[in-house]
């Protein structure tokens, strides 16, 4: 478990780092203001793009971390539905995973 529990804190440390790449962008901090208005209005049409990522980004960021929260708490490989206990295989596939694979079907 401590393997895993390192893949989702560099996991956790990378996604926290995009997205604030992200907002960073999303607030004009990247300098587009001195940019002349059709590369400013390209880069706005980019921003849904982004804030779809960002979403996205906030959603694993929280996953991750209720992960986090049951490897301390014990039931990381517990299935949220059933109960029963969460193979590693699919742990090492998906780490913030929270049903086994019958559930999940």
């Amino acid at each position: 478990m401590d393997d895993l529990k390192q893949r989702l804190e560099a996991k956790l440390e990378l996604l926290l780092r995009r997205g604030n790449a992200i907002e960073g962008h999303l607030r004009h901090e990247d300098g587009r203001n001195e940019l002349d208005w059709a590369d400013r209005a390209s880069l706005t049409e980019n921003d849904e793009v982004l804030e779809a990522l960002e979403d996205s980004t906030r959603a694993d960021v929280g996953a991750i971390r209720a992960a986090l929260e049951r490897l301390k708490e014990g039931t990381y490989d517990e299935c949220m539905d059933c109960g029963e206990t969460i193979p590693k295989r699919r742990l090492e596939a998906l780490p913030f995973a929270t049903q086994c694979v019958d559930c999940a079907a």
